[in-house]
Formats: structure tokens, C-alpha cells, sequence
């Protein structure tokens, strides 16, 4: 079971639309760009998750951080791309979990949102807009794979033609 499992991630589907591509553009560009904010500007990175009341904050932000950097490269380039995308729907859902839940109670940390509703389903579904959109582009990407224009399209194409 495990081994079909693994099978099935690493042998991504390279015959999609070529695209495919243009979802991981945006996908795998807002990682890249969140995962170098979280670098520049504290109060994204290190100061956020300290706020969440994250155990090791500067360890845990700096940690995430690559992984947004790298696997964002990896979604932009296609290489890798139903694991580093299972990775990030995982990454998404956590986060989710750590922000909106107080959010939706009304005792967030973080700065409420500038404008009604500040609490309440309402606001966490407002809130939550861009996260959902990563999730649901990333279960794409788990489930069709890279497409033709990929870097996952080379590695396997060229298998088949080496092997002969």
C-alpha cells in the first residue's frame, strides 16, 4: 500500500494540457514570494509565528520560509510536482488551522481584518480567500501533475528514450 502510494506520487502524470503550467505559475510564484517575505519583513516570518505562539518561532519561520522558497521553484519549474504540491496543501491547511480558528472566535493575535465583519464565518471566509485558492491549486496539481511543459515531462520522456 505505502509503496503504491509512493509509486503514485513520484510517477507523476506528465501528459496534461501543456497549461497546466500557468496554474503552477501562480501557484508555485506566491510560495516563492511569501517564502522570501517571510525573510525580509519580520513581522511576516519570525514575528507572526511568534504571535501564533509557535514553539521555536525564528526556527519554524525560517524552516517554512525555504520550504515556500524551494518548493515554489520546484512548482515554477515542474520538477517534483505532485509531492512538493501534497507538501504545500499539508503546509495550507496547517496554516489555516493556526489563523482563522481564533479569527472566527474573535481572539486572533494577529491584526483583525480592517474591515467588517471582523469575526465570524463571514470574516474567516473572507479572509481565507487566497489560502483556499492555493489549497484547491495545489490538490490540481497533486492530481494532474505537471503537464507537458515541465521539467517532471523531461525527466520522464527521457527515461524512454535512454532505455531503448
Amino acid at each position: 500500500m505505502t509503496k503504491k502510494i509512493m509509486s503514485w506520487l513520484i510517477q507523476s502524470p506528465v501528459t496534461g494540457q501543456g497549461s497546466i503550467l500557468i496554474v503552477r505559475l501562480m501557484t508555485g510564484g506566491i510560495f516563492l514570494w511569501e517564502g522570501i517575505l517571510k525573510f525580509v519583513y519580520v513581522n511576516q516570518g519570525v514575528g507572526r509565528f511568534a504571535k501564533l505562539g509557535f514553539p521555536l518561532p525564528e526556527t519554524t519561520a525560517h524552516f517554512v520560509a525555504i520550504g515556500e522558497i524551494i518548493g515554489g521553484l520546484l512548482l515554477i519549474f515542474g520538477f517534483m510536482t505532485r509531492i512538493v504540491a501534497l507538501y504545500f496543501v499539508i503546509q495550507m491547511i496547517v496554516a489555516v488551522l493556526s489563523t482563522k480558528i481564533d479569527l472566527y472566535l474573535g481572539t486572533s493575535p494577529l491584526p483583525m481584518p480592517p474591515a467588517p465583519p471582523k469575526t465570524g464565518i463571514w470574516a474567516v471566509l473572507h479572509e481565507i480567500r487566497a489560502d483556499y485558492a492555493q489549497i484547491l491549486c495545489c490538490i490540481f496539481l497533486v492530481l494532474e501533475g505537471a503537464g507537458r511543459i515541465s521539467m517532471d515531462f523531461v525527466k520522464t520522456t527521457s527515461k524512454k528514450v535512454f532505455s531503448l
